[in-house]
């Protein structure tokens, strides 16, 4: 094996560490934590879903920015979120929700493609599942694309989420709420 495979496989194993630790404090309902990994300049978009006709792909989800979206949010906003959830008036977390989530088929790229070679981008498919109450059950799935840079914290290597592109199967929503993060 060269030691640019090796590198390769040391990046992505670096890159599944940071997803399964962000996933765990997600499902742990601790926030801010979780809202610590995100950078200042953060994007965080999930678009909605249409029906197309085969072959047609074009538009088969909303732009950013410019339609209507689930999602498009910065920093600011998602802060704002995490803050609305803990004030304990959040009816559609009282009580709260217990969620799993699960990424699989994650595939880690480098200072390709475009991007600014100091990003690293992550994609994967996910299973969030969630449930609330005794009868309230979600189940949302999908394909996701990070944008990670690294940073040190508290003297450690990590990454930080400066993008995060959500893209549900799903066109139509049978969940009572959205209030899950992805």
């Amino acid at each position: 094996m060269n030691a640019l495979t090796v590198d390769k496989l040391l990046l992505r194993h670096e890159v599944e560490a940071f997803l399964t630790h962000e996933a765990e404090l997600l499902d742990e309902r601790r926030f801010e934590e979780w809202f610590a990994l995100m950078a200042a300049d953060l994007r965080y978009w999930m678009p909605v879903t249409r029906n197309v006709p085969m072959g047609k792909y074009e538009g088969e989800h909303t732009r950013e920015r410019q339609d209507l979206n689930w999602f498009d949010e910065g920093h600011f906003e998602m802060e704002q979120r995490i803050k609305q959830l803990r004030t304990g008036k959040h009816w559609v977390e009282d009580p709260v929700s217990r969620t799993c989530h699960m990424f699989s088929n994650l595939v880690v790229s480098e200072g390709d493609d475009g991007l600014d070679q100091d990003l690293i981008r992550a994609r994967c498919r996910f299973i969030v599942y969630r449930n609330r109450t005794e009868v309230e059950t979600d189940l949302f799935v999908g394909k996701r694309e990070d944008h990670l840079r690294r940073v040190t914290r508290d003297g450690d290597d990590s990454f930080e989420i400066s993008r995060r592109q959500v893209f549900l199967d799903q066109n139509v929503l049978l969940a009572k709420s959205l209030s899950t993060f992805f």
